[in-house]
């Protein structure tokens, strides 16, 4: 058995990797799959580390830097932007994407009915919760870029999913951004949901994890992937349990769990997605699909 160690944050972005380690899908593979939980800001227990402005000061990062994981997956800009960094800012362990990942997660923006906020536009210059250069950051500026300036568009961070959520519901902030479950839960608290969309997730490696054990992880992810989207039902309690007791397992909405086999990251992909990111001043310029892109798995 190949041993692996990938970290993994929320269960939304994860679902893959969780029902592959534990349907047996890596063992098929001849995998020894160790998931290393981090802290992300969707957790019960999350903890402000994991939305730390230095990316590389996060828990998850932390570990990947000092060899504690082998692999991970976030968000396809948020892991542009580890990628990039990593590549262009000495004294980090390089990480390159290696694929297009199999979690589609489910991202929102919600508001308060008493806020009375019924489209897009009237988020103009106020302020939305988010987690800084995380999905939720990433997502609203894509969601929003459509009907406001950029320079419209405002930012903040008011902490994880849980208390942004309750940010929104204080009227501390205008909207906040979220994931699943936390979409449901808000949900279930009234709030309403302006925006919603699928972010999809990119996998990313050291060198020292080697072509032909990626391409048995993105197949038993491929497995799990399958599994999931036959009974998404089956796998929902892994979300629900992020909720701490806030959201029953009916009221999660299984049309938000979306999976599909890992792919190929494609050079028309990255060439799209490295100059949005950096077209928001998110990551660096000088980065190139040659060291940033690494598609050794389907080599």
């Amino acid at each position: 058995m190949t041993k692996v160690k990938a970290s993994m944050m929320n269960a939304i972005h994860d679902l893959p990797l969780l029902v592959a380690r534990d349907a047996g899908f890596f063992r098929d593979e001849g995998l020894d799959v160790e998931i290393v939980k981090t802290p992300g800001s969707g957790q019960r227990n999350s903890d402000h580390q994991a939305l730390r402005s230095n990316i590389f000061d996060r828990t998850m990062e932390s570990l990947y830097d000092q060899g504690a994981c082998d692999q991970f997956r976030m968000c396809e800009w948020g892991v542009m932007k580890r990628a990039v960094e990593s590549t262009t800012t000495a004294g980090h362990r390089p990480a390159k994407i290696v694929a297009l990942g199999s979690a589609m997660s489910s991202f929102a923006i919600v508001t308060s009915p008493r806020a009375r906020i019924y489209e897009p536009e009237q988020l103009k210059n106020r302020p939305i919760a988010v987690s800084p250069y995380n999905g939720s950051h990433f997502t609203t500026l894509k969601l929003l870029e459509g009907f406001l300036k950029r320079e419209q568009i405002k930012t903040t961070f008011a902490g994880t999913m849980k208390e942004r959520l309750e940010a929104v519901a204080n009227g501390e902030v205008a909207a906040a951004s979220l994931m699943e479950p936390w979409i449901s839960v808000a949900e279930k608290r009234g709030l309403r949901v302006l925006l919603e969309s699928h972010s999809t997730r990119s996998e990313a490696a050291g060198e020292e994890l080697d072509g032909p054990t990626l391409a048995k992880m993105f197949r038993a992810e491929a497995a799990a992937a399958e599994a999931i989207d036959k009974n998404p039902e089956r796998y929902a309690h892994y979300l629900v349990e992020e909720a701490g007791g806030l959201l029953e397992p009916r009221e999660l909405k299984l049309s938000r769990i979306l999976n599909a086999p890992p792919e190929p990251y494609t050079r028309e992909r990255f060439d799209h997605t490295y100059q949005w990111t950096l077209g928001w001043g998110l990551v660096p310029p000088g980065a190139t699909y040659e060291n940033t892109v690494d598609n050794r798995a389907w080599q």
